[in-house]
């Protein structure tokens, strides 16, 4: 007779039926039954070199393979490492699910070492916090994935007792049916408006990429004519040389400039899955809420007030696109205003500079597989990449875009390339983001990860220096001496290049996509590059 499961086992086995092959994290002695149980449900522990990275590292197979992500960190100071990344996951709709060992209540009643409320911590910044228990160990893992995956996705803490984990527990019977994608009731009003529009826009935001509707949106704006901005995170779900598509829209303001008013000139504007979370200010009430018509499809009811629509519909993007283009087209946009508008884009960012950031970002685009997996950090350099990256599917650019968190595209790269070792997987980091996440170069070598870094090497916090002129401050606190990037790579175990000149990148990126290990690649440019470019 076979042993009954202990809850840990009721909980990594609901996680790997989700499709979860991949946890990341840093354990200590109150976790290990957890990562036992993980390994034995076929789900692999990866030990990262901080909890932070680990969580971006669960994000980056996420993308990938669609499943959660899982952080496992252990009592108090491990659990408070990773509130970064859950609060990422919060804000950039992640589901990820945070497993964090704690001190059972009994002890925790007279022993006070390491001990405190992990749930209070994560509260805010999650979907809902449990604590694992024997007898609903199964009831709770279950609730846990449907919260994370349903509707907006986000984030879902469990806090796992030291002896509930080794507990017999009790598995849920059955399995809760998950719900049928919503469709409108009534949609005729809608599809009233797209056949009367001469001039509609389509903007798609992020939670397209959770309903899985890059399809649809296509089929959409190929059908109807319609053209579409999208946002940082929902790049690809057209691919961007397509004749309709108006590239991506959030932190530029060049970009703004041009996209702005052919919003205001459109007699209908459809928000497909669109969550503003993403956008600069510049994005708050962008059209005119009283005489134009807008119809919003959204996964979560509008609680942001960034914007009104006129039409409000609670469903899912891809079937009601599907619905609403049914209809057969007509002419769209008479007077050639989305070509003056792309014309316009091309000029903003041009790409024929001898050397600089766009250069850096041009080289690569071209060299780089058309399929190419790219994550990018925070900073000047993510602007800049963000509106030259040309995308041609979904989740082939990866950022951190609501709470734009920097230290976030080396371990992105290295779960997406984790989860797709066949793809070339790129990531690009300032210098001062690259050096806070540096130590998992050690983890991307134990991984045998050909992962290629990309580190543009200004020697400053260039987005917040250029704010800091721009208020005619004195210059305080954004400069410093830039060790060698190159030296770090080789130092663990990799490659390092430094390059400062196109051919120098062409040349660093042909071998880096051979190597057998990964490649950190210093790109030089001068302080103040990123001037009049973003």
């Amino acid at each position: 007779m076979s042993e009954p499961l202990r809850a840990a086992d009721i909980l990594a086995r609901r996680l790997h039926d989700e499709g979860c092959r991949h946890a990341f994290g840093m354990p200590g002695g109150e976790v290990l039954t957890l990562v036992d149980a993980l390994e034995r449900a076929g789900i692999a522990f990866t030990l990262a070199k901080h909890e932070n990275c680990a969580g971006f590292m669960g994000e980056g197979v996420h993308h990938v393979d669609g499943a959660p992500a899982i952080l496992v960190a252990t009592v108090g100071p491990g659990a408070m490492n990773g509130v970064n990344v859950v609060a990422n996951a919060a804000q950039d709709r992640v589901p990820l699910i945070v497993l964090t060992g704690c001190v059972d209540p009994d002890e925790a009643a007279t022993y006070t070492h390491q001990v405190l409320d992990h749930r209070a911590v994560f509260a805010p910044i999650t979907k809902a916090s449990f604590t694992l228990t024997p007898g609903a160990a199964g009831v709770i893992a279950d609730k846990a994935v449907a919260i994370a995956t349903e509707g907006r996705a986000g984030p879902v803490h469990i806090d796992v007792p030291i002896s509930v984990a080794d507990a017999p527990g009790t598995a849920m019977e059955g399995r809760r049916a998950a719900p049928s994608p919503l469709i409108p009731a009534d949609i005729v009003k809608a599809r009233r408006w797209l056949a009367e529009a001469s001039r509609p826009l389509l903007i798609v935001g992020l939670d397209v990429l959770h309903e899985g509707s890059a399809a649809e949106i296509a089929a959409f704006a190929d059908s109807q004519g319609v053209p579409v901005i999208t946002t940082y995170k929902a790049k690809g779900v057209i691919p961007e040389d397509h004749p309709l598509s108006l590239g991506a829209a959030g932190l530029s303001p060049k970009a703004d400039a041009i996209l702005l008013p052919l919003l205001r000139q459109a007699d209908l504007i459809l928000c497909a899955g669109y969550d503003p979370i993403e956008m600069r200010t510049g994005w708050r009430d962008p059209w005119d809420a009283a005489e134009q018509r807008v119809i919003d499809l959204h996964a979560a009811p509008n609680h942001h007030y960034m914007h009104q629509a006129s039409l409000s519909l609670l469903a899912h993007s891809g079937e009601t696109l599907r619905r609403l283009g049914e209809d057969g087209v007509r002419a769209r946009w008479p007077d050639g205003g989305i070509r003056e508008a792309q014309r316009a884009l091309a000029e903003a960012f041009p790409t024929d500079e001898p050397w600089g950031p766009a250069a850096i970002v041009d080289t690569c685009r071209a060299v780089l597989p058309k399929d190419a997996i790219a994550t990018v950090d925070s900073g000047a350099h993510r602007i800049l990449l963000s509106q030259m990256w040309r995308c041609f599917a979904p989740r082939t650019l990866l950022q951190s875009s609501g709470l734009c968190t920097m230290g976030c595209a080396v371990p992105l790269a290295m779960g997406a390339k984790l989860a797709s070792r066949e793809r070339t997987v790129v990531s690009f980091s300032g210098d001062a983001g690259f050096l806070m996440v540096a130590g998992e170069l050690a983890t991307a070598a134990e991984l045998g990860l050909n992962t290629i870094f990309v580190v543009f090497v200004d020697r400053s916090l260039a987005l917040i220096e250029l704010k800091q002129r721009q208020r005619q401050l004195p210059n305080a606190g954004v400069d410093f001496a830039g060790p060698d990037f190159a030296a770090i790579g080789r130092a663990f175990g990799g490659a390092g290049v430094t390059v400062s000149d196109r051919d120098g990148l062409r040349a660093a990126l042909q071998e880096a996509m051979e190597a057998e290990t990964f490649t950190v690649i210093g790109a030089v440019i001068d302080r103040q590059a990123y001037d009049g470019r973003i």
